[in-house]
């Protein structure tokens, strides 16, 4: 295990924001994460599991204890029950794995082209975009267990997947390291369409899109989005979505509704699992006093999502968080919605 001093966590994370970590542990294998964690609990120091980057925002003050970013690798693959199972490295890139299946004519994680951050992640907010969810295909997951001190693998049933959470961001918060996810995709070459950008996107068509038509499609989408991650481009210094699309019950989504249409507004709103209805936060945004290229200081809104907080260039994790407030301040007084952050916030006291 590499094990370093103060080192600087901002440029690892894509709002790039926020101070050092006292420790640093970088692990290539299972045997290396357990040392990092053996090492945090003899020292009786907090750890902060580091993937990708991409959902993490880092306090000013840093991390006082050890960071551990699981860098396991490797993408296995086997043909089992009628479907091509990808035993995958939590370390690994998501977009590598998503485009290494299309190419492979392997359906199912399509529609999750160009989402930031590596394979270890996705398990935790039960990753979902344009259709798909990450929940739909992922068999297993292989973790540590900090509890129970030993390598333990959870089936899809026991991560309690639900709309971007899991056990892993919830009931069992802090509890399991995730070191190797395994996915089930179905061998075909055609995509499922359902969500609407993606149909309006294939509207002159009459014959389905292929695998990899529609990575491209979605690729192009997320650009136009700024949800795409482009060198130079400042829009992509963010952490992504900001806030989770509400979802609310039936009768609170009639509430919501009725108090919109006594202001002239209609809500754009989409059925969710059982009799709810997920609200679109970056709408809740846009009407409660905020708007594409807000700017507060050098923190600010995304010019192309609404959704997405960015760093103008020079923003602490401060800024970042006060503007994160702020909106959650505007929309609860507007809509009596209470937007929830969906980046790690790491090393803040309260947040």
């Amino acid at each position: 295990m590499l094990l370093r001093e103060n080192v600087p966590l901002a440029p690892l994370t894509t709002i790039q924001v926020g101070g050092p970590s006292r420790y640093f542990a970088e692990a290539r294998t299972a045997a290396e994460a357990v040392e990092a964690v053996q090492f945090a609990r003899a020292r009786n120091l907090p750890l902060l599991v580091l993937g990708g980057g991409s959902n993490l925002v880092v306090s000013d003050q840093g991390w006082p204890g050890v960071t551990l970013k699981v860098a396991i690798s490797g993408i296995q693959e086997r043909s089992e029950h009628g479907k091509v199972v990808f035993q995958v490295g939590a370390g690994e890139e998501w977009d590598r794995l998503v485009a290494h299946s299309v190419a492979q004519s392997c359906a199912g994680i399509e529609c999750l082209s160009g989402i930031p951050g590596s394979v270890g992640g996705t398990p935790v907010q039960n990753v979902g975009a344009y259709g798909q969810e990450v929940c739909e295909t992922i068999e297993s997951v292989l973790t540590f267990d900090r509890k129970e001190s030993q390598i333990r693998e959870l089936s899809k049933k026991a991560c309690g997947f639900a709309y971007r959470s899991s056990i892993f961001n919830t009931s069992e918060h802090e509890r399991f390291i995730i070191l190797e996810v395994t996915y089930a995709l179905t061998p075909s070459s055609a995509s499922r369409m359902e969500y609407a950008d993606l149909k309006r996107y294939f509207a002159d068509r009459s014959n389905p899109p292929t695998l990899a038509e529609t990575r491209d499609a979605v690729l192009k989408i997320r650009a136009s989005k700024g949800m795409l991650i482009v060198l130079g481009d400042p829009d992509c210094r963010s952490a992504g979505s900001f806030f989770k699309n509400p979802v609310l019950t039936s009768e609170r989504h009639a509430e919501l509704h009725a108090r919109a249409a006594a202001r002239g507004l209609q809500i754009p709103t989409y059925p969710a699992l059982a009799a709810q209805h997920k609200v679109s936060a970056a709408w809740l945004v846009e009407h409660s006093g905020f708007s594409k290229g807000y700017i507060a200081g050098r923190a600010g809104i995304s010019s192309k999502h609404a959704l997405a907080i960015v760093n103008l260039g020079g923003a602490t994790a401060a800024e970042i968080l006060a503007l994160k407030t702020e909106i959650q301040r505007r929309v609860q007084d507007a809509w009596g919605i209470e937007l929830q952050p969906e980046p790690v916030l790491a090393g803040f006291q309260s947040a």
